[in-house]
């Protein structure tokens, strides 16, 4: 069933769109500051054997900070997280998720440098290029004045 023409039902709602996830520069630091303890306190873990009874040994791993990890963590995706960083809010909160985002960059960078994450692994997700351009000239010049004799039409006496 349609509703009515000329409803002016809309204006019974008690709000219209989704509240702000963050509304202060504040929350979002808490709530990155939240996630950042909870993957200290949560490490991974990684089974290895060791001795001679081959003993199963469960070794702590740290877990790298992401900004994926971070979004799923305040249950946002990273679509919002783009779309909030770039709709310009105010400078407290550009102060914030700059400083999120350096806090996960060093954390990753500084991880992989004493070897605790796959350097290859992070320098990929950090965009670090390790390129060397080689710039050089090509000139050919034709070579004349010699003669080629083709070996099938050679005399082996010769």
């Amino acid at each position: 069933m349609a509703a009515p023409k000329d409803n002016e039902f809309w204006k019974l709602r008690a709000k219209h769109g989704r509240d702000k996830l963050f509304e202060t520069p504040a929350l979002l630091e808490e709530a990155a500051y939240e996630y950042f303890s909870w993957c200290q306190d949560t490490p991974l873990y990684r089974t290895d054997f060791r001795g001679k009874d081959a003993d199963e040994v469960h070794i702590p791993l740290p877990r790298p900070f992401t900004l994926t990890g971070l979004c799923l963590y305040c249950d946002a995706s990273e679509q919002f997280w783009r779309t909030f960083k770039a709709s310009g809010p105010s400078e407290d909160f550009l102060a914030v998720i700059s400083r999120i985002e350096q806090i996960i960059y060093t954390q990753k960078f500084e991880g992989a440098v004493v070897g605790l994450f796959n350097a290859n692994i992070i320098s990929r997700d950090l965009g670090l290029v390790d390129k060397k351009e080689v710039a050089a000239e090509l000139k050919l010049e034709p070579i004349t004045g010699m003669r080629i004799l083709s070996s099938i039409n050679a005399d082996p006496t010769k």
